[in-house]
């Protein structure tokens, strides 16, 4: 008996001393993570987190002492992973983009999308494929699109309008654009969706009013905190102590849009429901509208309340490439020049730009795209979830990472763009280009990402870009302040620009601006 427990204990110790050494050597043929900066034990780098305001700042520093395209931060438990090169960029979300296809959990997007029941800021699932499918099938298909577009253009007129009647006398005035323009995105997508142009009365000539500014002003408090480095995104049991008050901010925020929005699809629903409404007139109304294969309500109340509300989230970035652009321009009155010429040639003076007229204006686009990619709204792309191990560039990426494209490294790599800080809209239209596209399949840069989790409103983005960036250079002739002598294009600690002031005098005659909407 003793000499058969022995040989039970031998054989036990063997079978353990293989299967470790056996992991170890496993472990030991795996790529290495990609280079990052030292971690404390079990926090991470959660204390350079919290410390080092604004963290995109901190993170760059970082790769730029590394001198590396790809940094490891081990933030709690999870690894962050963060690329400024496009080869990497396009072996992630090109050749591997199915293993990237997920999205992070977050306070910010649990509270953004009702629980995670749209598109864009929820982790991939039956529920994402159910939403996306119905995003692009229904809500922004071409057809829905050319449907909207009276919508569309009695907005782009609203903004006109209102620049217009600022111009107070015949030598023009200073014009602050950052409330027109910040505002013009969310009219369109107000209009589009609900078929109103305020929530309540309004403000002096066509101007949003109380209601308008405390929606925008909350929309882009949730745009701040969505995926804003939150510590109990990663500990999640720090959330009880809501550290910088980050859950109560978004918290507030959805509410504001919830005191708005809710009522009218409640009503809405309900005129459905009575009968009194027998056609769609907008995209709200097309989603209570739509039946699955047994004649049911395909969405339920919240799932149109939630992705009413992320109508609204892509609007930032469009706004902020038409401000900086201009801002580049009227510094460079050459290129501004080069963008009215090619206007006057393809539109002329005797009508205003039209969506139409849109794919004809290769410099003006060219123009929005050396805007995005210089003046990034945001450091990164929204991030990406690895849904398995994975090795990428050479280095292994563990299951559960969060992978961070930096729109600023891409933006600014000198290894892609020659002069990388200077402001040459000429550098997109090299070569034989016959046609300019804000979008960047190639990932020198990013506008509307790439890949199964590329924005699904590129269109809308690139039309309301193009659309406020040219009406208001067709229509208006732009110049520094009195006494100025350069527009300051220095950002701010979130990466805007001081919001723009700049000298405007009517371009066109009296007659062709948009009357009282």
């Amino acid at each position: 008996m003793f000499f058969l427990l022995m040989s039970y204990f031998l054989l036990s110790c063997i079978l353990i001393f293989v299967t470790i050494n056996g992991k170890i050597l496993s472990q030991s043929k795996k790529p290495p993570l990609p280079p990052g900066p030292f971690s404390w034990p079990i926090v991470g780098n959660i204390p350079e987190v919290y410390t080092n305001k604004p963290v995109f700042k901190w993170i760059h520093g970082v790769i730029e002492k590394l001198k590396t395209n790809i940094v490891c931060f081990r933030i709690g438990r999870v690894n962050v992973i963060v690329v400024v090169s496009p080869e990497l960029s396009r072996e992630f979300l090109h050749k591997h983009d199915s293993v990237f296809m997920s999205r992070p959990l977050t306070v910010a997007t649990e509270y953004a999308t009702r629980g995670f029941l749209t598109t864009g800021l929820s982790p991939c699932g039956e529920q994402w494929k159910k939403m996306k499918r119905m995003v692009n099938q229904e809500l922004f298909s071409p057809t829905s699109f050319r449907w909207l577009l009276n919508k569309r253009n009695e907005e782009i007129d609203n903004l006109v309008y209102y620049i217009f009647k600022r111009c107070n006398n015949p030598d023009g005035s200073v014009i602050n654009l950052n409330l027109p323009i910040r505002h013009y995105g969310p009219n369109v997508m107000r209009k589009t969706t609900f078929s109103r142009r305020f929530y309540g009365e309004g403000g002096e000539n066509g101007g949003p009013g109380f209601e308008e500014k405390q929606h925008v002003h909350a929309l882009y408090t949730v745009l701040k905190h969505t995926f804003a480095f939150c510590i109990s995104d990663y500990m999640p049991w720090l959330r009880c102590l809501d550290i910088g008050g980050h859950e109560k901010n978004v918290r507030n925020s959805m509410n504001v849009f919830n005191k708005y929005h809710d009522p009218i699809i409640e009503d809405r629903i309900k005129q459905w429901e009575d009968g009194k409404k027998r056609e769609p007139e907008d995209l709200l109304d097309i989603m209570i509208t739509l039946k699955d294969e047994s004649g049911k309500p395909l969405l339920s109340i919240d799932e149109i309340k939630a992705q009413c509300s992320e109508f609204f989230f892509g609007v930032d970035g469009p706004a902020a490439g038409t401000e900086w652009a201009l801002a580049e321009m009227i510094n460079q009155p050459e290129i501004l020049q080069k963008v009215i010429e090619e206007i006057d040639r393809v539109v002329g003076k005797d009508r205003w730009i039209q969506e139409s007229d849109v794919h004809q204006l290769n410099y003006l686009k060219a123009c929005a795209r050396e805007a995005f990619r210089l003046h990034p709204h945001v450091p990164f792309n929204l991030p990406h979830l690895s849904l398995a191990d994975i090795e990428v560039g050479g280095y292994f990426i563990p299951k559960g990472s969060h992978v961070l494209l930096s729109r600023i490294g891409l933006g600014l790599n000198p290894e892609s763009w020659e002069e990388p800080l200077k402001y040459n809209p000429e550098r997109h239209l090299s070569g034989n280009v016959s046609k300019v596209d804000l979008s960047e399949p190639n990932l020198r840069f990013v506008t509307f990402s790439t890949g199964k989790r590329a924005c699904t409103g590129q269109t809308i983005g690139t039309i309301l870009t193009i659309m406020a960036l040219g009406r208001l250079i067709q229509g208006f002739t732009w110049s520094v302040p009195p006494n100025v002598e350069k527009i300051d294009l220095s950002t701010l600690e979130d990466l805007s620009l001081a919001p723009l002031h700049a000298h405007a005098r009517p371009r066109l005659d009296e007659a062709m601006y948009p009357v009282a909407p």
